[in-house]
C-alpha cells in the first residue's frame, strides 16, 4: 500500500507542476487571520470582514445570570468550548510576541490583536469571580443533532462552569496561560488592559493551583469531544511559564524548577503539542529561559526540559530515537481526525526553537548527530508548504488559498446560505435535509480556514460529512500565524532572545568577557539591597554585548510600597521596570514588594555595567 501510494503521489507531482512554483505566505496569513473573523460569536463590529456572518448567541450566559456573549467557536459547530479557544487565543498571542514585526510588515499585526482581543474579552466575561470559571456555552450533543446557522440556532445554550467544588486545573490553567500571553500583547497599545488580563491570569492560575482536578469530570458534556488525556499537571506548568514572562516574578520561575519533576515536564518525551498536551510547549519555553541565562539554581532542571525540546524537535526531523510518522508527501502524521492540527502547532515550535538556537549561538542535539537549527525552519516551511499545495493531490488545506482547496467544507455557517441574503428559517434536522447533504460547493467561502486535511496516504475525500478531514478549527489556524510571517519575512536569522540594541552613545572600551562573579550587593541604601552580575555576553557585527541581570531586594521587615531607581551609563534597552523620564520604578503589575521578597530587571548594552542606585521608596 505504501509503495503504491509513493508511486501516485510521483504520477501526481508530474501532473501538477505548477502547485509548487513558491507560495505567498503574506498573502497566506492574510486570509488565516480572516479566518478567526468567521468564527465570531456574538454582536459583530462594524469593521467586520466575513460580510456573511452577523449576530448570533446574544442571550448566553443569561439562564445563568452572566454575560458569556462574544468569543468564538471553535470549528464546524455552534459550541463554545472553553479548553480549544483559551489554547487557540495563546498560540495567537504568542505568535505576536515571537514574530509582532513580522506581522506588522505585513500589515496584520492590528488584524491579529483584534484577534486576540475577541478572545480575551469573552475570557474576562467568563471568569467573574476569582474561583469561578464559565468553560462552555451549548453542548455537543445537542449540537450536532441540528445543522443550522449560528444566528438561528435553536440548540440548548447552557453555561457550563467550574468552581471550587468543581474544580478544572487544566482549563483554568489553559485560560491562565491565555490572559498571561496576552497581557504582553497589549503591555504597549493597552497598559490598563494588560494589567487587567494579567491580574485575571494570576487568579484562574490560583484557582487552578489550590483546587486541583480534570475539568472534563465537572463539566462532563465536553468529555466526549475535549476530553483532558493529558491531565492537567502540563497546564499548570504551562500557565507558570507563561505567568514568569509575562510578570517576571520569580515566583513562576521557582514553581518550574520545583515541579518540574514531578508534574513530568522533565519526564515525557513528547511527540505531539496540542489543545491537550501541553508538555513540548512548555519545553520549549523552558528551554527559551535557560537560553537568557535566567534559570538560575534551576539550571540542572531546566537543563532537563530543554532535553525534552530538543527530543520533540528531533522526533519531527526524523534525527531522533522515536520519530513521528509522515506520510509518503512528507507531511507529519499523528491520528486520522484533524491530523492538521498537530501539523501547525508543531510547525511553530520548531520554528521559533530554530530562531532560539540561532540567536543563542546553539545547535539542536539529536541521537543522529548535532543539526543546524535552519533544518528546523526548513522542516517548518515544508510542513507549511505541503498545506499550500505542495502535496500528491496538489491540493491547498487552505480554504480560498490556490486555485484547488476544498468546496464542501464540514461547517454549519458556511455550508448554509447567509442570514443576510435568505432569513428563511432553517430548522434544526432540515438543515440536515436541504444543505448538509447538497454535493455542490459552499454557499460562503470560509476563507482561511484550515481544514482537517488528509489520511496516511495522502488522501483526501472532499464531502462535507467527511468531518476527519473537511472540518476546520481555529486551533488548527492560530500556531500558523507567526510561522506564516516568518516564513513571509524570508530566510535571514532573527534574534529571538536578544534584541536589536542600538550604539551606545559614549563609547566605551568594553569588559573582557569572563564567568560571572557569585552575586553580591554592589549597592544598599537602607533597607532595600541590590545585586548585579553579567548572565551572558555575546558578538554581533564586531561588537561585544553584555546582558546584566539586576535583583532589588527589600530586607524591611515591611512592605515596599514605592521605589525610584536612578539608572546611569545606561545605553542599551531594558525589561522589567517602569519608566518615567529618567527614573525607573516598580514594573506595572507590582503594587508593592513584600518583606524578604525581591524583583529581577535586566538589560543589555556593551560596556560595563549601568551605576544602579535608590532615589528614594517608601515604606508601606
Amino acid at each position: 500500500m505504501e509503495k503504491f501510494a509513493s508511486v501516485t503521489a510521483l504520477l501526481l507531482l508530474l501532473c501538477f507542476p505548477v502547485a509548487f512554483s513558491g507560495h505567498d505566505y503574506g498573502q497566506a496569513l492574510s486570509k488565516s487571520l480572516l479566518f478567526f473573523e468567521a468564527q465570531r460569536s456574538g454582536v459583530l463590529p462594524s469593521s467586520q470582514r466575513v460580510t456573511w456572518r452577523s449576530h448570533s448567541g446574544l442571550n448566553d450566559g443569561k439562564s445563568s445570570g452572566v454575560n458569556l456573549v462574544g468569543g468564538y467557536y471553535d470549528a464546524g459547530d455552534n459550541v463554545k468550548f472553553g479548553l480549544p479557544m483559551a489554547f487557540t487565543v495563546t498560540m495567537m498571542a504568542w505568535s505576536v510576541i515571537e514574530y509582532g514585526n513580522q506581522l506588522a510588515a505585513n500589515g496584520e499585526l492590528g488584524h491579529s490583536i483584534d484577534a486576540i482581543k475577541w478572545g480575551t474579552d469573552y475570557f474576562i466575561k467568563a471568569h467573574p469571580e476569582p474561583n469561578v470559571l464559565y468553560g462552555e456555552v451549548g453542548d455537543g450533543n445537542t449540537d450536532h443533532y441540528c445543522w443550522q446557522r449560528p444566528e438561528e440556532m435553536t440548540t440548548d445554550r447552557k453555561a457550563y462552569r467550574i468552581d471550587p467544588s468543581n474544580p478544572g486545573s487544566d482549563l483554568a490553567g489553559e485560560t491562565a496561560a491565555a490572559m498571561a500571553a496576552a497581557s504582553i500583547v497589549f503591555r504597549r497599545s493597552n497598559p490598563a488592559y494588560s494589567r487587567l488580563l494579567l491580574t485575571h491570569a494570576f487568579q484562574l492560575f490560583d484557582f487552578a493551583d489550590k483546587y486541583r482536578g480534570k475539568y472534563d469530570s465537572s463539566i462532563t458534556v465536553a468529555r466526549k469531544y475535549y476530553g483532558s488525556v493529558s491531565g492537567y499537571n502540563d497546564e499548570l506548568l504551562w500557565a507558570a511559564a507563561w505567568l514568569y514572562q509575562a510578570s517576571n516574578n520569580q515566583f513562576y520561575l521557582d514553581y518550574l524548577g520545583r515541579n518540574g519533576d514531578s508534574m513530568g515536564g522533565t519526564g515525557w518525551s513528547m511527540t505531539e503539542f496540542g489543545w491537550d498536551v501541553k508538555y513540548a510547549g512548555v519545553q520549549t519555553l523552558v528551554a527559551k529561559f535557560l537560553m537568557q541565562g535566567k534559570a538560575g539554581r534551576h539550571t540542572p532542571v531546566f537543563q532537563k526540559f530543554q532535553q525534552k525540546a530538543d527530543f520533540f524537535m528531533c522526533s519531527l526531523l526524523g534525527k531522533g530515537s522515536r520519530n513521528i510518522q509522515k506520510t509518503p508527501g512528507g507531511l507529519i502524521f499523528r491520528q486520522r481526525w484533524n491530523n492538521m492540527q498537530f501539523v501547525t502547532s508543531a510547525s511553530f515550535l520548531t520554528t521559533v526553537y530554530s530562531d532560539y538556537l540561532t540567536s543563542s549561538r546553539s545547535y539542536l542535539r539529536c541521537s543522529a548527530g548535532n543539526v543546524a537549527p535552519s533544518e528546523l525552519l526548513s522542516f517548518a516551511k515544508s510542513q507549511v508548504d505541503y498545506i499550500l499545495g505542495d502535496n500528491p493531490r496538489a491540493t491547498s488545506y487552505m480554504v480560498g488559498y490556490g486555485n484547488n482547496f476544498p468546496q464542501r467544507v464540514h461547517h454549519r455557517g458556511s455550508s448554509i446560505v447567509s442570514y443576510k441574503v435568505d432569513r428563511s428559517f432553517v430548522t434544526c434536522r432540515g438543515g440536515y435535509a436541504t444543505w448538509f447533504s447538497r454535493k455542490g460547493s459552499d454557499p460562503n467561502l470560509l476563507t482561511g480556514a484550515i481544514v482537517g486535511g488528509p489520511d496516511a496516504y495522502d488522501n483526501f475525500a472532499d464531502r462535507r460529512d467527511n468531518y476527519e478531514q473537511t472540518e476546520p478549527a481555529t486551533y488548527n489556524n492560530a500556531p500558523l500565524l507567526g510561522v506564516l510571517a516568518r516564513l513571509s519575512s524570508g530566510h535571514s536569522g532573527y534574534s529571538q532572545l536578544l534584541p536589536v540594541v542600538p550604539a551606545p552613545v559614549v563609547v566605551r572600551r568594553p569588559m573582557p568577557i569572563r564567568k560571572p562573579r557569585v552575586t553580591s550587593p554592589v549597592r544598599a541604601s537602607g533597607p532595600v539591597a541590590i545585586v548585579q552580575k553579567m548572565t551572558g555576553s555575546w558578538v554581533s557585527k564586531g561588537r561585544t554585548y553584555y546582558r546584566y541581570s539586576t535583583t532589588v531586594i527589600n530586607k524591611s521587615p515591611r512592605p515596599l510600597k514605592s521605589l525610584n531607581l536612578s539608572i546611569k551609563n545606561l545605553y542599551g534597552p531594558i525589561w522589567g521596570l517602569s519608566r518615567s523620564g529618567n527614573s525607573f520604578g516598580l514594573p506595572s503589575w507590582m503594587h508593592s514588594l513584600q518583606s524578604g521578597k525581591s524583583l529581577e530587571f535586566v538589560y543589555i548594552h556593551s560596556t560595563s555595567p549601568a551605576n544602579v542606585a535608590v532615589s528614594s521608596y517608601t515604606l508601606a
